[in-house]
């Protein structure tokens, strides 16, 4: 094919992202997995890129969670996400950024059934106005958070203390991106990229100076399926999905795994601690496992932030060999304080 087909084909993958004025969403599973990830990211767009950006003390979930678990009924979610947007309505914004994949998702999927069946939002706007008296406008701009960092991806690494490189060899450092299945496998269009190839990591990644390893479970799950880990009984295949991809990478030597979902970077993280007590195995070099981040994560220590202060100390598989690799510094003595006062 001819570079200006490839070039036509590329562009219909992109997406438009808003410069400004984000109201924020956060996420119900993140804020206990990771919580220090969701901090960053106000501090890297509040105090590093002066942007403005509100959250509502009101918000509340989703329910992406429920609904994709069959507990809530699509009325119930739409209504609930309907409220959402009048509290964005409110308060004077339009451009919604959700720190969840689920919740972008489910936004997405909620617009895309309103576009195509109008009737089903004026359903949904009487529901909102019965219940709460409360009316909204639908977003300008939707994106996700990771869609927000790839935009300012350049500007992060103008400011850079450590790039994704080793300092000892030189080398860049090999990293695995894992996509939440979420951000664009149900609407391919409305994630960079694409399903198939989705740039929002692989832009971070490369421009902050690693090298993207590509691997033949690249695009398998995490392992998360909500009913594959909240029914108990499933679990097995939970764990199993996400053995699958680690053995799929394992041949590859990844110093690190970055992630965009909330629930990915905990089943990655987690599992392999699992994994490790169940079998003896690990995945990583030297007996270690693969530390596993956000990319909220990887852009403060880029930043040169405290991993402790980024909640690196929250991950069960130690992140310290990317840190060492990086020239990061930390006290070691810090985090065990910080481990022994959550516990």
């Amino acid at each position: 094919m001819k570079l200006e087909g490839k070039k036509a084909i590329w562009k219909d993958y992109q997406k438009e992202i808003a410069d400004d004025k984000y109201f924020y969403v956060r996420s119900c599973v993140r804020q206990n997995f990771f919580p220090g990830s969701e901090t960053a990211f106000l501090k890297i767009l509040r105090d590093e890129l002066k942007k403005d950006v509100y959250e509502h003390p009101c918000h509340t979930t989703c329910t992406g969670i429920g609904y994709h678990g069959d507990v809530v009924p699509f009325d119930t979610a739409m209504t609930v996400v309907a409220r959402q947007f009048a509290l964005m309505t409110e308060s004077g914004y339009e451009n919604l950024v959700p720190s969840c994949i689920t919740s972008f998702g489910l936004y997405t999927e909620i617009l895309e059934t309103w576009h195509h069946f109008p009737e089903t939002e004026n359903k949904i706007r009487e529901y909102l106005k019965k219940a709460t008296g409360r009316e909204f406008k639908i977003p300008k701009n939707l994106a996700h958070a990771s869609d927000v960092i790839f935009k300012f991806r350049k500007e992060i690494a103008a400011k850079a203390k450590h790039k994704l490189i080793n300092k000892n060899t030189g080398e860049s450092l090999k990293v695995v991106e894992h996509i939440g299945c979420h951000y664009s496998k149900m609407f391919p269009s409305k994630g960079v990229g694409g399903a198939e190839y989705p740039y929002v990591l692989t832009g971070m990644i490369e421009e902050w100076g690693g090298e993207i390893i590509d691997y033949p479970e690249r695009r398998h799950c995490c392992g998360f399926g909500f009913r594959q880990y909240l029914v108990q009984a499933n679990r097995g295949y939970s764990i199993a999905c996400s053995k699958k991809k680690f053995d799929s990478m394992e041949p590859y030597k990844p110093d690190m795994i970055i992630t965009n979902c909330p629930g990915c970077p905990m089943f990655l993280d987690r599992w392999q601690y699992t994994i490790k007590e169940m079998e003896g195995k690990t995945y990583g070099q030297n007996g270690e496992g693969i530390p596993v981040f956000t990319y909220e994560e990887v852009a403060g220590l880029v930043l040169g932030y405290d991993p402790w202060d980024l909640g690196l100390q929250m991950h069960q598989t130690d992140c310290e060999p990317v840190l060492d690799k990086m020239g990061v510094g930390y006290d070691k003595s810090k985090k065990r304080e910080l481990i022994i006062n959550n516990e």
